[in-house]
């Protein structure tokens, strides 16, 4: 499926969904039952999720410009005691 755009002159833009290839020139208006004229603009091929991307821009910035500390991380507090009985006979590292 493939999301198309259409824009009514009285009630603004929408989207349709329809199979490749199979939209037309123009549709009705969901609100008014007005013809809508397609809207013609650049596919949006891959759509990113926004922590993603996030992500993926915040690992670009740290290969050119690496964020600098000022001091040694301390090490991780010792957990507390494991809730399930079972837990405690675990090895520790």
């Amino acid at each position: 499926m493939a999301t198309y755009e259409y824009r009514c002159p009285r009630d603004g833009a929408f989207e349709v969904r329809l199979p490749l290839g199979e939209a037309g020139a123009a549709t009705r208006c969901p609100d008014c039952h007005g013809t809508a004229g397609r809207v013609w603009s650049a596919p949006s091929l891959a759509r990113t999720p926004r922590a993603l991307g996030a992500a993926l821009d915040r690992a670009a910035r740290s290969a050119e410009t690496p964020d600098v500390v000022s001091r040694v991380p301390g090490r991780r507090p010792v957990a507390a005691a494991p809730a399930h009985p079972a837990h405690a006979r675990l090895p520790r590292l």
